[in-house]
């Protein structure tokens, strides 16, 4: 089977699945947020934590609870690695630096799930379940949870201010969404041949008469919250690239639909609660085409043995996976990097110069085709409201979304947001190039304006908006280990996932303050929903990104490709 048909086939698959799982999964998370009733384990998780579920928040008060719940997570993670050799079944590894711990735990809680280590002869099997696999599944409802409490704010007719409970909802989005549908997925990747065993390492003699030995674990498991919570963080090394984690064609798909499904989704959950299924289905047709169309420049890029390719015949299967191919790799690659996910079963490093820019360019958009679980949904539905005001002013109609005026308050606060992550990516790039903090980091290191300079200086740029968008993915030739990356990073890590969070809660609480009013028959007001609508978010996304980020990419991979 060629690659173009083995590709075809598994985007066809993913697509099919998709559209299957559309409207049920999605209607189905919008009943579990919306629902009056708990269940059994839920109500005993309630009385451990001393939470009324029936009592609301304000987004001061839901802020203050992620804040905190996101604190202690770090702290305890933290120790955990810290003191991981004095445990059972620590199978000889002993503790990890401060340094290293610091970066880890933030990263793991922040969802982004940087990986500065090497997982197999570092983190013990009892760290990657307690400590780790915990977090990938507490971090993906998180995001889920502030993602509903957006769209409560922006459905909320009481005025009262209030956004939910964020314990109800990080309790609801864990138990009844990410655990069985992680089950289901775990079970499949094992009967695929993926890992998953209680054993830490299995015994092995060479064909020389050396002995060996790989390590095991229960890693089937949490591969499936991996790639379902888009966190990303592998057990191995090699992340989903092993065979162990990633050994077949079709659990290369099922990682793609994973990746995919919850943040493809939760539009229909938007637009059930908020009661307009148009709504949705306009955030979903933008997402759709940047992802459809990163997927085509990506796949095209690395077919290519020539011209912006910019590599000789015969290596563009360098850093890629023969069981996997160009098509299986772009795939793969294109939607973790439009999602938080982070994980890779191929090296991006390896990429193309207009390629490995095209994943670059991804995360610089704001992961937002389709993004993260709930960061994704909340990101877009901030650029919807920038838009809403921006396409007022063009056309002189009032800026209102969904009945909700959108005032000084509302656009200085959406402003901010989308402000946070290109400080971040830029300062700590410019920083890190300024400082020259980075000696030995760089494989690809020479004189200014040689081409290896050039790629050193988008390996800094990935990393940085791998980290400042709780991304996690990596060029393979930077050394991130020294104690300015791990700290940098980490402090990029926290403030790109908790300065958004809490100014997205601002807004929901700005606009649950607010009394809708009914504007759908008012010729002023600019419609929020359908193609031209669809066609403004898309442009006003594209131009944010593009003002704030060419400049750098022009400096990177831009200026790679064309030398």
């Amino acid at each position: 089977m060629s690659d173009l048909t083995a590709g075809l086939l598994q985007l066809a698959l993913v697509l099919l699945i998709l559209a299957a799982l559309y409207v049920p999964l999605g209607d189905y998370m919008a009943r579990t947020y919306q629902s009056v009733h708990d269940s059994t384990v839920e109500r005993f998780i309630y009385r451990i934590i001393g939470v009324n579920p029936r009592s609301g928040q304000t987004w001061r008060g839901y802020g203050l609870s992620v804040l905190g719940f996101t604190t202690v997570s770090i702290l305890l993670l933290y120790v955990l690695q810290r003191v991981q050799g004095h445990l059972p079944w620590s199978d000889g590894k002993s503790g990890m630096s401060p340094q290293t711990s610091f970066n880890t735990a933030i990263s793991f809680v922040t969802n982004t799930n940087w990986q500065s280590y090497t997982p197999e002869s570092t983190i013990t099997n009892l760290t990657q379940m307690l400590g780790l696999a915990v977090q990938n599944f507490l971090s993906a409802g998180v995001g889920m949870a502030v993602a509903v409490a957006l769209i409560r704010g922006i459905k909320c007719r009481r005025g009262n201010g209030e956004i939910g409970n964020f314990w109800v909802d990080l309790v609801r989005g864990t138990l009844r969404i990410l655990l069985p549908i992680a089950i289901v997925i775990a079970a499949i990747f094992v009967l695929q041949g993926a890992v998953q065993s209680w054993h830490v390492a299995a015994n092995f003699t060479m064909l020389d008469g050396a002995g060996s030995r790989i390590p095991l674990g229960p890693f089937a498991s949490q591969e499936a919250i991996k790639l379902l919570g888009t966190n990303g963080g592998g057990t191995y090394a090699a992340n989903s690239a092993h065979p162990f984690s990633n050994p077949t064609p079709v659990t290369n798909a099922l990682s793609v639909l994973a990746i995919l499904l919850i943040p493809v989704a939760l539009t229909r959950t938007y637009g059930t609660m908020v009661g307009d299924r148009k709504q949705g289905l306009t955030l979903l047709g933008v997402m759709a085409t940047i992802w459809g169309g990163m997927l085509a420049l990506v796949w095209t890029f690395e077919s290519r043995t020539d011209g912006l390719a910019s590599r000789a015949a015969g290596s563009m299967m360098e850093g890629k996976e023969d069981r996997f191919g160009i098509a299986g790799s772009a795939l793969f690659a294109v939607s973790t990097t439009g999602t938080s996910t982070g994980a890779v079963n191929s090296a991006h490093d390896s990429y193309s110069a207009a390629g490995g820019g095209g994943l670059l360019w991804n995360m610089l958009l704001g992961e937002v085709a389709p993004g993260g679980v709930g960061t994704g949904l909340y990101s877009l539905l901030v650029l919807a409201i920038i838009t809403v005001f921006v396409g007022g002013l063009l056309v002189g109609r009032s800026p209102e979304f969904l009945g909700k005026r959108i005032g000084q308050k509302e656009i200085t606060v959406s402003a901010l947001y989308i402000l946070v992550m290109p400080a971040l990516v830029l300062a700590g790039t410019g920083i890190t190039a300024v400082l020259g903090s980075t000696p030995n980091a760089l494989t690809n290191d020479g004189p200014r304006g040689s081409d290896s300079a050039i790629h050193g200086f988008s390996e800094m740029l990935y990393a940085f908006a791998s980290a400042s968008n709780n991304n996690g993915s990596a060029f393979g030739g930077l050394t991130a280990t020294s104690n300015w990356f791990q700290i940098s990073l980490g402090i990029a890590m926290l403030l790109g996932r908790i300065v958004p969070i809490v100014l997205v809660l601002a807004l929901a609480g700005l606009l649950a303050k607010q009394r809708p009013k009914d504007s759908e028959a008012d010729s002023a007001v600019l419609p929020t929903s359908g193609l031209t609508y669809g066609a403004l978010l898309l442009g006003t996304t594209l131009l944010v990104a593009g003002l704030t980020f060419f400049p750098a990419m022009a400096l990177g991979p831009i200026a790679e490709a064309f030398s």
